[in-house]
């Protein structure tokens, strides 16, 4: 009797130990459950399309031809009818001179009325273009043949490219371009032939565009040429803030996942990129593949995440 309230007490004792033993573990696997960090993300794939390589270099907008506005005659200018700047058609009336015969005239008509001889002589453009310069204003004494005023002739209206020596090669592929003007519009453009010589100090070739536009440009405008090294089909394109980078920027890498909580180093080779993209030569990405792009920085290789945007 008394070896049975022994056991049935020592068994008691034994289911007691064995709940606190497990009660511990549970209690211990929830605590390191609950330690766990996971690093909320959101992934991007790996886009296929075709993208280009460019380069970008200054144009300057120039006028090659100007025609020069000269007195046919010499007298007293009677009308200015332009202002530098601005834009003439052809035949339109620049300026009106009377002639010395008129002046002398004039004076005798002052004792004898019957005479009447204005002796006005007008100046037309004979080509399209910008008024550069005017040498004399109403009332200037010219004789016949001077220079009254400069034009820049509008049909000679061309961008000159600087290119770098080593970047000629991709000019032939680049006959025909697209000029980015300051306020971002575009116009297309043909190269038309380059300069003989170099820059010395620049050490850059000379090429002339001639913009396929009727749009009537100041010259010296700064614009810009996107000249195009190379092309692809079907690149590999990741949003540039996917892809990371080591302090000296010579090692690149993504985080990939490889289930829906680990993500992967992966080291990167990067072809072109612009401000928004980047072409990853290698290695070789599917269209399922997931690529962390936000909570990457930092990220130690296998480093356990959590997706908070598809």
């Amino acid at each position: 009797m008394l070896m049975n309230r022994r056991t049935h007490y020592f068994l008691y004792l034994l289911i007691i130990a064995t709940g606190l033993l497990l009660s511990c573990k549970q209690k211990t696997k929830t605590s390191e459950e609950a330690g766990e960090v996971k690093t909320p993300v959101t992934i991007t794939p790996v886009t296929f399309k075709p993208v280009s390589s460019t380069v970008a270099l200054p144009a300057v907008a120039t006028y090659m031809n100007k025609s020069t506005i000269r007195a046919t005659t010499t007298g007293i200018i009677e009308k200015v009818l332009i202002s530098p700047g601005e834009f003439i058609s052809v035949d339109q009336l620049l300026f009106t001179i009377r002639t010395r015969e008129a002046m002398a005239i004039n004076k005798k008509t002052q004792l004898d009325t019957t005479l009447d001889f204005k002796g006005l002589i007008n100046i037309n453009s004979h080509k399209e273009g910008v008024i550069n310069s005017i040498s004399y204003q109403k009332g200037d004494f010219v004789q016949e043949g001077d220079e009254m005023a400069a034009v820049s002739e509008q049909n000679s209206l061309v961008f000159i490219l600087d290119i770098p020596f080593e970047l000629e090669k991709y000019i032939d592929k680049n006959r025909n371009c697209r000029i980015i003007l300051p306020d971002n519009r575009q116009i297309s453009g043909t190269i038309i032939r380059k300069l003989p010589e170099m820059d010395m100090q620049s050490q850059t070739i000379k090429y002339i565009i001639k913009p396929q536009s009727a749009d009537r440009l100041p010259g010296n405008l700064i614009a810009s040429i996107n000249l195009v090294k190379s092309t692809s089909e079907k690149a590999a394109v990741l949003p540039k803030q996917a892809v990371l980078g080591d302090e000296t920027q010579t090692i690149f890498w993504v985080m990939k996942l490889i289930n829906d909580s680990i993500a992967i180093k992966i080291n990167v080779t990067k072809g072109f990129e612009n401000n928004e993209e980047v072409e990853i030569v290698n290695p070789v990405f599917l269209p399922s593949d997931r690529i962390i792009l936000t909570g990457n920085y930092g990220l130690p290789d296998t480093a356990k995440v959590t997706i908070i945007k598809e």
